[in-house]
């Protein structure tokens, strides 16, 4: 038995988080590996030393946007950048690493933005991420996680009825996350954890939101069906501070 622990963070910005004890919490948490969103930097402006780890970086093309990374303690067989759509690609969303078993991604979906100027782009992108999984799972099972920016079902989020049609509660949005499970794929923490209503990885800086935990539950590891039997655990961790989102995290028998 091989047990790994992988965690998820959406760290909207890097350096701030860096500024704010992430190497303190990344070394507390010691995952095998540990997956980033919204990094928001370009290559050579950040000097982050984590011994014992392999760095994969895909950074966007425009500056302090988007972005991804990953920390590893295994080597790869491979690394794949992007899912080969340009638009999505330049935007440094994605980055899959290959081990012997199973192929784990990192990936920031697009935002459909407040007046969902971006909802068209982001399901063409939902459905080219599909796509690319499946094409994937051909080789071997999958093991990805990020900030999906959709909350699934209502008890996802704190108030579902007032953000009903909203940016990341929008049918659209959730109607292709569930393609996703329907597909085969399984959202870890609901599938242990099916009824657990509070659990939230997103909280707006407005209102008071977070110490209120009028959150969103937008951050998550799914897997292959094939991998289903293998979920040993899967946590958020609200407790952990430094950017609107926290991480999340899943134990995997793989």
């Amino acid at each position: 038995m091989k047990v790994k622990k992988f965690i998820s963070w959406n760290v909207n910005g890097l350096r701030a988080v860096v500024g704010k004890g992430f190497t303190d919490v990344f070394q507390s948490l010691d995952a095998d590996a540990f997956c980033l969103q919204e990094i928001k930097l370009q290559e050579g402006q950040i000097e982050l030393e984590l011994p014992g780890y392999y760095m994969f970086w895909n950074y966007a093309e425009k500056k302090g946007y988007s972005g991804t990374a990953i920390f590893s303690k295994e080597a790869p067989l491979s690394v794949r950048y992007g899912i080969g759509v340009p638009e999505f690609d330049a935007e440094g969303r994605v980055i899959a690493l290959e081990f012997r078993d199973y192929f784990l991604l990192t990936i920031y979906t697009p935002n459909a933005k407040e007046d969902l100027s971006r909802l068209a782009f982001r399901m063409d992108c939902e459905d080219a991420f599909l796509a690319y999984l499946q094409k994937l799972e051909e080789e071997k099972p999958v093991v990805f996680c990020g900030d999906l920016n959709v909350a699934h079902k209502e008890i996802d989020l704190k108030n579902p009825k007032p953000n009903r049609g909203k940016a990341g509660f929008t049918d659209e949005e959730r109607g292709k996350f569930q393609t996703l499970l329907d597909a085969g794929f399984v959202d870890t923490f609901r599938h242990l954890y099916p009824d657990v209503e509070g659990a939230y990885s997103w909280w707006s800086y407005r209102y008071n939101a977070r110490i209120n935990n009028a959150g969103w539950r937008i951050d998550y590891f799914v897997v292959s069906g094939a991998l289903k039997g293998k979920i040993m655990d899967a946590s958020i961790h609200p407790e952990i501070m430094g950017s609107d989102h926290c991480p999340v995290e899943v134990v995997l028998d793989i």
